[in-house]
């Protein structure tokens, strides 16, 4: 039974939550502020958390800073801004999906599945590692390294790369990668995917500038360049 933290501070939106994932075979913890969340990650594992942005004590956007310094466990947040500049600055701070509010309770319910059952933990120290041409995907650190130097990925510009990486002469569409990395349909929003892929590209430009590891197969999608 995967357990599902819920950081709501609206105490009727919560106890709306825990019984609807209680009743949909999860196990729900409640938390009604940022620090009580933060507290609560630090002294139980979750498959996934349901996270409002405005709270009380440590905010939403704080809270989720904090979780994807040391972890890529789902996070969905519940906002009733929905405007692009809002999304494209969730989605760069890593959060894996978002639903406005007011949802629905069976498109909440199926968010919550896709993000299950495409997440994998991070694996134990010495798992895995990912190389092509110098670079490193080390899974340990969740980080890139090119020459020993860290490349200071985001958790979306971990998750592209180590799909490129995968697969390194394959051509994913923008499709592929929305459906891959966000775990969504692919709606025709090509920002999100420009936005991560040029900041992938700048750090790793930054660490080699004489190599190009990222290709833009024009009219399609994206590879790594031979």
């Amino acid at each position: 039974m995967e357990k599902i933290l819920i950081v709501e501070d609206d105490i009727h939106i919560n106890e709306m939550l825990v019984e609807l994932l209680r009743y949909n075979g999860y196990a729900p913890s409640a938390a009604y502020s940022g620090t009580e969340a933060l507290l609560l990650l630090s002294q139980d594992s979750f498959a996934l958390v349901l996270l409002d942005l405005m709270l009380p004590g440590k905010t939403g956007e704080h809270v989720l800073s904090t979780i994807r310094l040391s972890s890529n466990l789902p996070v969905i947040v519940l906002t009733a801004r929905t405007d692009k500049e809002t999304t494209v600055k969730l989605l760069e701070l890593g959060a894996d999906d978002y639903v406005a509010k007011p949802f629905d309770n069976n498109e909440l319910l199926a968010r919550i599945g896709v993000q299950l059952r495409r997440f994998t933990p991070l694996r134990p120290l010495g798992t895995e590692q990912l190389r092509y041409k110098d670079i490193v995907l080390d899974l340990d650190i969740y980080d890139a390294l090119i020459g020993g130097q860290k490349a200071g990925l985001s958790k979306r510009e971990f998750d592209i790369l180590r799909l490129l990486l995968s697969h390194p002469h394959k051509v994913f569409t923008k499709n592929n990668l929305y459906e891959n990395i966000w775990g969504g349909e692919f709606l025709g929003d090509e920002n999100t995917i420009n936005v991560h892929i040029s900041k992938l590209r700048a750090k790793l430009h930054a660490l080699s500038p004489d190599e190009e590891y990222i290709q833009t197969v024009w009219g399609i999608g994206f590879k790594m360049k031979e």
